[in-house]
């Protein structure tokens, strides 16, 4: 099975983790200049001043991290439970679970492999390779990646009109709503 270890996951780890180093260095920052400023000096213009300036950026950065938080969580918010194959009119085809499971090869299935997500019998499976793309949970979230296909793996976000073609090796996040395009074929994420 193919297994995704890729770079799009550690990137998002290591972003995370600056952003974490970050922050523990401005509140490192924040205390010696508060201990200098209202402790070891009497200037009672200069804690004013300086007080009020702390006020207004300690405000700024506290809404500028919810709303980071904010964003974050709808990113991460995905209980995607199922993966749905629609027909030409948009109808429900057929359906496959994918909670509780980490990776899942789509593609058609032979005597020597079984695809996960089985295309075998769509309109377009002329169009499919056996082995066409992979979708990897990574930390809760779903990554599809295109296995070097020939057809090509596309993805129509659900807040987006138009659909964008992935790149080999290149795995895309993907989340409630969103409608994956394995050759010509059709799979809503629900």
């Amino acid at each position: 099975m193919y297994d995704m270890k890729n770079s799009a996951y550690a990137q998002s780890e290591k972003k995370q983790m600056m952003l974490r180093i970050i922050d523990i260095l401005i509140v490192i920052i924040a205390f010696f200049f508060i201990l200098y400023v209202f402790v070891m000096n009497q200037d009672f213009l200069l804690k004013t001043i300086i007080g009020s300036i702390l006020a207004i950026i300690i405000i700024v950065y506290g809404s500028i991290m919810y709303e980071t938080k904010k964003v974050l969580n709808n990113i991460t918010d995905t209980d995607i439970q199922k993966i749905v194959l629609l027909s030409e009119q948009g109808k429900e085809m057929k359906e496959w679970s994918i909670k509780g499971k980490t990776s899942l090869l789509i593609g058609k299935s032979t005597t020597e492999l079984e695809a996960d997500i089985d295309l075998s019998g769509t309109e377009y499976e002329s169009l499919i390779n056996y082995e066409h793309a992979v979708l990897n949970c990574v930390s809760g979230m779903w990554y599809i990646e295109d296995i070097d296909s020939v057809n090509g793996v596309g993805i129509k976000k659900s807040n987006k009109r138009v659909k964008n073609r992935l790149k080999y090796d290149n795995p895309s996040r993907i989340n409630h709503g969103d409608i994956i395009y394995i050759a010509n074929t059709r799979i809503l994420v629900k």
